[in-house]
């Protein structure tokens, strides 16, 4: 018999806030989700297409453009952060402000002004 393990990317749980210790679960089960994704799916159906197997291609979702805002050099959000955080008289609204400038033309993104207008 055969065993196979998934992962949750997306949480049992909703909350009205979510946590920095709540993102930081969330994206770290995510990076493990991107190892499974890359290892069961991507490297496989590579090997497919080189041995000339035919295979339905298997769609799933791909955050890793999410991953790459929170943690890619040089703008990501955990970055950004740790930079504010070593500047004195840094603030929380400098840190919201820094991460618009850097992050507003993504679609990943919702800036501070349409968060407090909602949806």
């Amino acid at each position: 018999w055969a065993f196979l393990g998934l992962l949750d990317i997306f949480g049992f749980e909703i909350f009205e806030q979510n946590s920095f210790e709540q993102l930081c679960i969330n994206f770290t089960n995510e990076k493990l989700q991107q190892i499974f994704n890359r290892d069961t799916f991507k490297k496989e159906e590579a090997m497919y297409k080189r041995e000339g197997i035919v295979f339905a291609h298997i769609q799933y979702v791909d955050n890793q453009p999410i991953l790459d805002m929170i943690e890619k050099r040089p703008v990501g959000l955990l970055l950004t952060l740790d930079d504010m955080n070593r500047m004195p008289k840094s603030t929380d609204e400098g840190f919201v402000a820094k991460a618009d400038s850097n992050h507003s033309n993504s679609s990943y993104y919702m800036t501070a002004a349409r968060t407090r207008k909602g949806p």
